[in-house]
């Protein structure tokens, strides 16, 4: 029983320090509509996945990101091959309990320095958008710009929330296309029992 404390106290400890530990990027535990067992199931299969793609190969430590909400895992982040993008796609469907994998991992030799900056530019001016916004909770995304598409993956209070940050994207300058992934808390899987 003493271990079991012992094990949940870590994994809260290191939800919470990759929720806070990332400025503007992560989901607030205050705004963020998962129960505390949510928080901790998607810690541990995005700590799952990130372990196997370190023990596949030690660059995809730093060369991808992942977020898991509700079972649903969001990849971004760039390889230097086609069948590396396959393998991790492969990967994270095979971690336990996912629902849904959206794969925005690029090739590094489909963008340049240029694309790439353009890239972060449309991304920080939507992250300031949503920030500024007093209708969304810009905490509860995770934004991806790759080749001016942008990519949102979190969750919305309410459908008018949804609306409204597909809005503040649409207002963006220079965007190819927007790819949400948002998801309604009352959507969430374990809301539905």
């Amino acid at each position: 029983m003493k271990k079991f404390f012992s094990i949940l106290a870590i994994l809260l400890i290191t939800a919470c320090s990759t929720t806070l530990g990332r400025f503007g990027a992560g989901v607030d535990i205050t705004f963020d509509p998962r129960t505390i067992g949510m928080q901790i199931d998607d810690t541990i299969m995005q700590k799952n996945l990130s372990a196997r793609l370190a023990l596949a190969d030690k660059k995809y430590f730093l060369s991808i990101k992942s977020e898991v909400r509700d079972g649903n895992i969001f990849l971004s982040g760039k390889v230097d091959e086609p069948e590396e993008k396959i393998k991790i796609t492969k990967m994270a469907w095979e971690t336990k309990g996912v629902r849904s994998v959206k794969n925005a991992i690029i090739i590094k030799d489909q963008t340049n320095f240029k694309a790439t900056a353009k890239d972060i530019l449309i991304t920080s001016q939507l992250r300031t958008s949503l920030i500024l916004n007093k209708k969304t909770k810009a905490r509860n995304y995770t934004l991806e710009t790759i080749n001016k598409n942008i990519y949102i993956f979190g969750i919305a209070m309410t459908a008018d929330e949804r609306k409204e940050v597909i809005n503040e994207a649409n207002k963006i300058y220079d965007v190819n296309n927007i790819y949400p992934s948002i998801y309604l808390a009352t959507e969430l899987s374990r809301n539905k029992l």
